[in-house]
């Protein structure tokens, strides 16, 4: 048995508080992951829970099935876990209508977004899923996603593509369009999107990119809410609370934040009353969650694998390796503007609470995977930053070194995988340095898009880089390379 609509529910657990088959689907969200439906997915359930109207959201993977079959299973509804002090808060999330599987065909997506009912398309799919150059804004044309639908732009496959194909249809169709919401962890998000939407519809077809340019809103956004991959436990501590299956399970942190640059073009759910800030301006908060939150993430997760910590909370335990992550926030914290809203040192202590967090098992090999798409904005703009205002390059070289240490794959005789889209070009960097560190750092300083030339080509940013990872090229074991990163710390 699985979770349905008419699961009856158990003392405790609470039941959305409208009746979601009563209101319809106005949002497609590419990426129903864990962490869109621990976020967005329950921002727009409170929504629903206070106004109604028809913003149910509709999901789509792009390459798995199993989710969206999970969520069909169990019409769009699953519980959400948020552990506390007193046990753990449960609620049945009803915001989700259902979803699609794009890789069993395109159409009925595209038919979705051409629905004049779809007034917003989020998003949640990875920094390497958009194919886009960092640096000029465009497509980048080997990304095999964006060579594909360049070449069959009617049958995309990849979500830039199919964003195209879904405005083009709407403006065949004489529909207005709908709001692309980029969620993910990439600087500027919205407008970075824009321009790669237009480039690659100024590629297939140009009409199409004027229109799109005049008509269509790319809000700019922060999200922020620690949410670790689901677990076999997760699924029978939910199942033995419910009494029935429930396969789309989330379990999350108590704290949750959304910023938001109030730039649509076909109306959105009254957010702001679920706690979404509104602002002009993204970027000051953008930058503080990339630079203090994921920066040190990336930090805690490439010494975490490389000394055997499973979790984040595992690396904070240790007063060596927490010290070394608070004083990375800490120089992080240093290269950003003043928040009205926030002051960086009171972010910087409920980070490191929030990372402690004995109920949250986030794994830090999770966190260390693509990491040739995430060190560009975590850690190397503002390395370049401190710099340029006369810092040293402290930690954020010990996180650049860890990174290169942890992509020669291996520790205490094991290999592992990188699961990162430049792999096969990483491992050709270390099969040509034959263990020079020297090497390693210039062949990662060409990888195109990752290391920008006016970081790599100061001459203390390669020494300090090159000194660590020295160091931790020599470390083979677990404890070897602890050692070495205590007298780092």
């Amino acid at each position: 048995m699985y979770l349905s609509p008419d699961t009856p529910l158990p003392k405790g657990i609470t039941a959305p508080h409208y009746m979601p088959e009563a209101h319809g689907t106005g949002i497609v969200h590419f990426g129903p992951g864990a962490f869109h439906r621990a976020h967005q997915a329950v921002y727009t359930d409170d929504v629903l829970s206070r106004h109604g109207g028809d913003w149910r959201i509709c999901g789509v993977s792009l390459q798995s099935t199993s989710g969206a079959d999970a969520l069909n299973r169990q019409g769009g509804r699953y519980c959400l876990t948020v552990p506390g002090n007193s046990g753990p808060d449960r609620r049945i999330i009803g915001s989700i209508s259902g979803a699609l599987a794009a890789s069993r065909g395109i159409g009925p997506v595209l038919d979705l977004l051409a629905a004049e009912s779809t007034r917003i398309v989020s998003m949640t799919v990875t920094e390497k899923a958009y194919g886009i150059r960092r640096d000029t804004g465009a497509v980048d044309i080997s990304h095999p996603a964006i060579a594909a639908d360049l070449a069959n732009p009617l049958e995309p496959a990849g979500v830039v593509g199919i964003i195209v194909a879904g405005l083009g249809k709407r403006r065949l169709a004489g529909l207005p369009p709908f709001t692309v919401l980029c969620c993910d962890n990439l600087p500027d998000n919205g407008s970075l999107l824009r321009t790669g939407v237009l480039d690659f519809a100024q590629r297939t077809d140009p009409d199409l990119a004027v229109w799109i340019a005049e008509n269509v809103g790319f809000p700019s956004t922060m999200v922020d809410r620690i949410t670790p991959a689901a677990t076999p436990e997760l699924g029978a501590d939910v199942a033995s609370a419910l009494g029935v299956r429930d396969e789309a399970a989330v379990e999350t942190e108590p704290f949750t934040q959304w910023v938001i640059e109030d730039k649509f073009c076909n109306g959105r759910p009254r957010w702001e009353d679920a706690g979404v800030l509104f602002v002009p301006d993204v970027a000051p908060y953008e930058k503080m969650k990339l630079r203090m939150l994921n920066g040190a993430h990336s930090l805690i997760a490439y010494t975490g694998v490389l000394i055997g910590r499973a979790f984040v909370r595992d690396v904070m335990a240790d007063p060596v390796l927490r010290r070394l992550a608070v004083s990375h926030m800490d120089a992080a914290a240093r290269t950003l503007p003043r928040l009205a809203a926030m002051e960086t040192g009171e972010y910087a202590r409920a980070l490191t609470a929030r990372f402690a967090n004995p109920a949250i098992a986030h794994e830090t090999r999770q966190i260390a995977m693509d990491g040739s798409q995430k060190m560009t904005q975590r850690i190397f703009q503002p390395a370049s930053e401190a710099l340029d205002a006369g810092e040293t390059p402290g930690t954020y070289a010990v996180a650049t070194a860890a990174w290169m240490r942890f992509c020669a794959g291996q520790i205490n005789g094991a290999r592992y995988a990188l699961r990162d889209p430049l792999e096969t070009d990483i491992r050709s960097i270390f099969d040509r340095a034959q263990g020079s560190a020297g090497r390693i750092f210039d062949g990662f300083s060409i990888l195109p898009g990752v290391v920008p030339r006016s970081l790599s080509e100061r001459p203390a940013w390669r020494r300090a880089v090159t000194e660590h990872l020295s160091d931790f090229l020599n470390c083979k074991t677990s404890a070897a390379f602890y050692d070495a990163l205590a007298h780092k710390a």
